[in-house]
């Protein structure tokens, strides 16, 4: 069993920001997968499916970005799922805008939503996927909360759509083939 995690914040006003973008590659993702995440459970929304016969979760916390940790420890304790199982979906202001980066493991890298899901596993031997939003050119909550320029939108679209064929690959081989093939 597999849990995919996208990190965002709740709420319309939030909705398509540089930080959502955890989000929307997990929704569409969900949406190719034809796997409805709309189940309130364990602080977040859920999703049950299966692709490539793996049986798989999604998750969007719902408790705000700070506080992600809680949602996914709840359904990891819950279902027993190993943390190698586990990978994180979220924006990245030290990757250039528009550009994915795969890790198996490693530090939050400031971003505060992966350093409470590391907190709350005790572990940073965490999966994930790196959606790059670029380096703030303001004050740093003002730019991760604001829409992406009309001019990133094709970056960040394809951005997303790469990230959401990494959970594929990754489903279809492992991370590691993934990692080698969205890595570049």
């Amino acid at each position: 069993m597999k849990l995919i995690v996208g990190l965002g914040n709740p709420g319309k006003k939030y909705e398509h920001t540089r930080h959502n973008m955890g989000f929307d590659a997990v929704d569409l993702f969900a949406e190719l997968a034809k796997i409805d995440v709309d189940k309130e459970a364990f602080k977040g929304l859920v999703g049950r499916g299966k692709v490539f016969d793996e049986d798989i979760y999604i998750l969007k916390p719902q408790t705000f970005m700070n506080l992600s940790g809680e949602s996914v420890r709840e359904i990891v304790s819950y279902f027993k799922i190993e943390i190698e199982d586990i990978v994180v979906v979220y924006d990245d202001m030290a990757l250039p805008v528009g550009k994915i980066r795969l890790r198996a493991s490693g530090s939050s890298g400031g971003h505060k939503g992966m350093q409470n899901i590391i907190e709350h596993l005790g572990t940073e031997d965490i999966k994930r996927i790196r959606i790059g939003i670029g380096e703030p050119i303001y004050d740093t909550i003002d730019y991760v909360l604001s829409k992406p320029l009309k001019e990133e939108m094709p970056l960040i679209e394809e951005a997303i759509k790469e990230a959401s064929e990494a959970l594929k690959d990754m489903l279809k081989t492992n991370f590691e083939k993934a990692m080698t093939k969205h890595n570049h």
